[in-house]
């Protein structure tokens, strides 16, 4: 393949990020040429993007069953992840210092746990099962009287687990503990509604559901008090300071309002797409698939492909012109698989053999064709070139 010629490509890694829909790019082209006033300045000409930005805020808000003063417009996942965990624990600090989350979660929220552990705080992981769902009952005999915040995801970034949300949720109510979820991978894929989830805080990112990279969204519930992670002009406020990114905002909005009016039938033609990958990756000899069989994003994939490496899988696909991800960490300079494959039960020679597919509005039948055309050949070649196979088949 060209390396310069993406035009049969196959992208299947919309789970790390996606392309930009045409309806979101078209939404922010105005307010990066003829309205770039700031939002925040008072003449006539900022009346546009004070406008733009309040009616993007209103349309985040309406998708969650939220009200738009409960939307923080942040930099993205990690910065919303890093404010609610940070900003609750900080506020609630007179209560204690001990918060809980699960040993699945994003790097976003498990290095901003070690942080807050080295500050003096107390941190519970709760184990999951083998099919990645947290355990309900562990998490709720963590529970201590100066328990301040329980964070736990909505969905799995590698596997796609969904996780029981909801009675989290109610259980951390009943118990007056902030519960926040990072709903990064979630929304925008399935129904995220934050009255049902019984949520006081949820993060999204736009890169995610086909919005632009650089802005994401805190919701945080009325009443619920954190502490700003940056002080400056008091934007946002007085919860975010920073000059508003206005295009960011419209973007984000629009592609969530496009990815909620299609959620249902687009669910149902991917589920389609990754039954097809299934059936046939399936085939290939001491392959897995990873995560819950049935209570999982739509259009996420994860297997396991023993007897070879996951990053060396991953760079011979790209050779034959499919994007694909592993949760092997070779390529960070760690030796070390996925935390979330480990976390789930896995042996460390089989979690390195770790393959996500994940399709997105842009992907097709022609894109699954060409990956089960490729993969077979791929694991082939590397299971011949391997120290440890076998030969078993």
């Amino acid at each position: 393949m060209d390396k310069n010629d993406f035009s049969a490509y196959v992208y299947a890694d919309n789970a790390a990020t996606t392309r930009l829909s045409d309806t979101a790019l078209e939404a922010m082209l105005p307010y990066m040429t003829a309205y770039y006033g700031n939002p925040s300045s008072i003449y006539s000409f900022s009346h546009e993007s004070r406008k733009a930005l309040s009616a993007a805020r209103s349309d985040v808000a309406a998708v969650l069953n939220a009200d738009p003063s409960e939307i923080i417009f942040t930099s993205g996942g990690t910065e919303s992840d890093n404010h609610a965990v940070v900003g609750a624990a900080r506020a609630n600090v007179a209560k204690g210092k001990h918060l809980i989350t699960s040993t699945i979660e994003h790097h976003a929220l498990l290095h901003t746990m070690k942080q807050l552990e080295k500050e003096g705080y107390s941190v519970t992981y709760v184990p999951v099962d083998g099919e990645g769902t947290v355990d309900v009952e562990a998490l709720k005999a963590a529970v201590r009287p100066d328990t301040t915040v329980i964070s736990i995801m909505m969905a799995n970034n590698e596997v796609g687990t969904i996780q029981p949300i909801a009675e989290i949720g109610a259980f951390a109510k009943s118990k007056g503990i902030l519960f926040h979820t990072d709903a990064v991978q979630a929304v925008g894929h399935i129904p995220v509604d934050v009255k049902e989830l019984n949520v006081d805080m949820l993060s999204l990112s736009g890169h995610k559901f086909h919005g632009p990279k650089g802005v994401g969204a805190l919701y945080l519930r009325k009443g619920v008090r954190i502490l700003p992670l940056m002080q400056g002009g008091g934007q946002e406020r007085g919860r975010r300071s920073g000059t508003e990114n206005v295009a960011g905002a419209v973007g984000l909005a629009a592609a969530l309002k496009e990815a909620a009016s299609q959620m249902e039938t687009e669910a149902a033609r991917l589920k389609a797409l990754v039954a097809r990958l299934d059936e046939g990756i399936l085939k290939i000899p001491y392959t897995k698939k990873t995560g819950h069989p049935t209570n999982r994003l739509p259009g996420l994939a994860s297997y396991t492909v023993e007897f070879i490496e996951g990053e060396s899988m991953i760079l011979h696909l790209d050779i034959r012109g499919i994007a694909a991800s592993t949760g092997s960490a070779c390529s960070t300079g760690s030796l070390d698989p996925s935390h979330v494959l480990m976390a789930m039960g896995l042996t460390h020679e089989v979690a390195h053999g770790s393959l996500r597919l994940s399709l997105g509005k842009y992907s097709t039948d022609a894109d699954v064709d060409k990956i089960l055309a490729e993969l077979p050949e791929v694991v082939a070649l590397l299971r011949r070139m391997s120290p440890v196979w076998p030969g078993l088949e």
